[in-house]
């Protein structure tokens, strides 16, 4: 008690040396505050983030598995890829059954030209209204097409028609609409469990051929001119993200547009593509000896929908158990985009940590110095209290209680003002890094001579959905195929009790250190020296 008296009293004896290691301790623990709550903020976004982030994955073919296969066992590589082929929808669907999937959907797409009233909408000065097989040079024929004769092989695609028809299974297959890039701006849309042949067009198809909604558009197989199918346009949508540059779409055809999407049920277009295999004519040809058919080829691309990350990453495991191929694999790109919008967060985070130990370093010292200076002055009543019986341990004490006092006043005073300034300070800071972050990349894209991207709709590799790719500004793709992030550049929070627990163990370190003088001092003097040295 006597100790803690003593102390209080000498605190308020000297009350401007004790408001200016206040003021020292104080600017710490506001610089420490922000910094620590700038830490803690990007941990606790990162960590609550891929907590809560709903993962959307597919099935796609697993090559570096096949490459290292081939290296191993030896092969044609190429053979090998040609050979491969998607998994049909039943399995999709069996792989859905898991426990860990939370929403299945997927989507059919196929490739078909229009009558003579049916143009698809072009960027080029000539419209060239036959297939496109004749354009060797923008053909693009769907993988295991080929270029010359009006049948294809059963396993490739097909030759590409001038519209590219989706058929998805349910409203959530329709990502565009849910993310609002497209909206529905006459009509309706279909049921989705509709198998009636019914569709949507898009704004600019409908204006290119003055299409209303209730009219029919009938579309013809590119592999058989006589093989049509009529469709009822329930409802015209716009797509906020359907220009086209016509420099990046040079050699492309135009069903690559967006504009030339039409959108339909999955039951819809399966129904046509199994009359189109019904109705197919196959002949063998002389030269390869593979069998040729005129059917519609389509392509089925399935997404699995996980709660979270931990289901995802269980999911890939259990479908290996459920018979998946090693020829195949689970893909997700939804947490490495999370990871990387928060690289401007984190590196403010990292920037933070190493200021956060200079601040301590300095202020150490500076404490420590302050300590030296404050024993000298109180040698004497460091004497009067030994020789009066205080033992010296308790004076120690006593020092380290005054320095305590003061330094928990200070951390608390600077707690609530870092508190305060932690958010506005953290956004100030982060909107620099990711402006840094946004001018390298756009360093990276004059460096390739590429200012302008090329729009994923309508096709995009691998597998993913033709209707799921995104514009730049909404993380779509930079010319030369970097994804564009949406970066985290707010916080609305940072300090918790976390960082209130830290900055007491601050508190306790800075009393440590700079009394750890004073015990050294208190225990080295003797108490009769310094009272004949004083008389």
């Amino acid at each position: 008690m006597l100790m803690i008296k003593n102390a209080l009293i000498s605190i308020s004896r000297s009350k401007a040396r004790n408001i200016l290691i206040g003021i020292i301790v104080l600017v710490i623990a506001v610089s420490s505050c922000i910094a620590l709550s700038i830490r803690e903020a990007a941990e606790s976004a990162r960590k609550s983030g891929i907590e809560n982030l709903e993962v959307t994955a597919q099935i796609s073919v697993n090559r570096q598995a096949m490459m290292e296969n081939m290296e191993q066992n030896g092969g044609d590589l190429k053979e090998m890829f040609q050979q491969t082929q998607e998994l049909p929808l039943s399995e999709l669907q069996n792989y859905a059954t898991s426990n860990y999937v939370k929403d299945f959907y997927y989507t059919i797409s196929s490739s078909l030209n229009g009558n003579d009233s049916l143009e698809a909408v072009t960027t080029q000065s000539e419209t060239d209204t036959g297939t496109t097989q004749q354009q060797p040079e923008g053909g693009m024929v769907m993988p295991g097409g080929n270029m010359n004769g009006e049948m294809i092989p059963p396993g490739g695609m097909g030759s590409q028609g001038d519209f590219t028809v989706i058929g998805y299974s349910s409203y959530s297959a329709m990502t565009s609409f849910v993310d609002g890039s497209c909206k529905i701006s006459d009509g309706e849309i279909f049921d989705e469990t509709t198998s009636d042949t019914v569709c949507i067009i898009s704004d600019e198809l409908a204006a290119y051929n003055e299409v209303s909604v209730g009219d029919t558009i009938t579309l013809v197989n590119p592999n058989n001119e006589e093989e049509t199918y009529s469709f009822t346009v329930t409802g015209i949508y716009t797509n906020s993200e359907s220009a086209v540059n016509g420099t990046d779409m040079r050699g492309f055809q135009a069903a690559s547009d967006p504009a030339n999407q039409i959108y339909t049920t999955a039951s819809s277009l399966q129904a046509i593509l199994d009359q189109s295999n019904a109705n197919a004519e196959t002949s063998t040809d002389s030269t390869t000896g593979m069998e040729l058919t005129t059917a519609l080829r389509s392509q089925t691309s399935g997404t699995y929908v996980f709660s979270n990350v931990e289901s995802y990453e269980n999911f890939q495991q259990d479908v290996t158990a459920m018979g998946l191929s090693d020829d195949y694999t689970v893909v997700s790109t939804d947490v490495e985009q999370y990871e990387q919008s928060l690289v401007p967060l984190q590196n403010l985070s990292k920037f933070a940590s190493y200021f956060v130990i200079v601040v301590l370093i300095i202020g150490g010292i500076i404490l420590v110095v302050f300590s030296i200076f404050q024993i000298r002055e109180r040698k004497y009543e460091i004497g009067v209290l030994t020789a009066i019986g205080m033992k010296k341990w308790k004076v120690a004490i006593q020092f380290i209680m005054e320095m305590f006092t003061v330094t928990l006043a200070a951390i608390l005073i600077g707690t609530g003002i870092g508190a305060v300034l932690s958010v506005p300070t953290t956004n100030a800071l982060l909107e620099t890094q990711v402006t840094a972050q946004q001018e390298q990349q756009t360093q990276q894209q004059e460096n390739f001579g590429m200012m302008g991207g090329i729009p994923m709709e309508g096709g995009q590799p691998g597998g993913q959905q033709p209707d799921s790719g995104v514009q730049p500004e909404e993380g779509g793709f930079t010319g030369f195929g970097q994804k564009v992030t949406n970066y985290v550049d707010e916080i609305s929070s940072a300090t918790n009790m976390t960082v209130v627990l830290e900055l007491m163990g601050i508190c306790i370190l800075l009393t440590i250190v700079s009394s750890c003088v004073a015990v050294g001092f208190v225990m080295r003097y003797e108490p009769l020296k310094i009272l004949t040295n004083r008389v």
